[in-house]
């Protein structure tokens, strides 16, 4: 009969799971921070101005409803409140500024100039798969503690 045996992760590797939290938050408040300067940008002509040219009117479609969601959503998934509905929404604008204004310009993202709302697509659908975390004004706003990861290593409920 053959023995299981298993081997020892190597030590990179447990470093990066006992700093789950810290990486799972600290990639939210990033990506949720830069969402933010390309609404503001866009909105108020700091940071270099808006990427498309010229700051859109007041309820212009889509310019000024995405620069909206970019700088209100961006700054919810930073600061991690109501993280998940957040970053669903930018997720789904950026999925939408890809397949209405770059895709049509070309199938890939290098070719198009689609890089960045594809990346902000994903970033904001993994931060919505993975929550916010235990550094997030979610969390401390449900007063909850320590999260609680199902079978597969999931983050899935916080204990009480």
């Amino acid at each position: 009969m053959r023995r299981k045996t298993t081997t020892a992760p190597a030590a990179p590797l447990v470093l990066l799971d006992g700093s789950r939290d810290h990486v799972v938050g600290l990639f939210r408040a990033v990506v949720g921070f830069l969402f933010a300067c390309h609404g503001a940008a866009t909105l108020f002509e700091v940071l270099g101005g808006p990427h498309g040219g010229r700051v859109p009117d007041i309820g212009q479609w889509p310019s000024w409803w995405a620069a909206v969601i970019q700088l209100a959503g961006g700054l919810l998934v930073a600061l991690g409140l109501f993280t998940r509905t957040a970053a669903v929404v930018c997720s789904g604008s950026m999925a939408y500024a890809y397949f209405v204004v770059h895709q049509p310009k070309g199938l890939f993202p290098i070719e198009n100039g689609g890089e960045p709302s594809a990346l902000f697509c994903w970033a904001f659908l993994l931060i919505a798969a993975l929550g916010p975390g235990r550094w997030s004004l979610d969390t401390l706003r449900a007063g909850r503690g320590e999260p609680r990861e199902d079978t597969r290593g999931a983050l899935t409920h916080w204990k009480a």
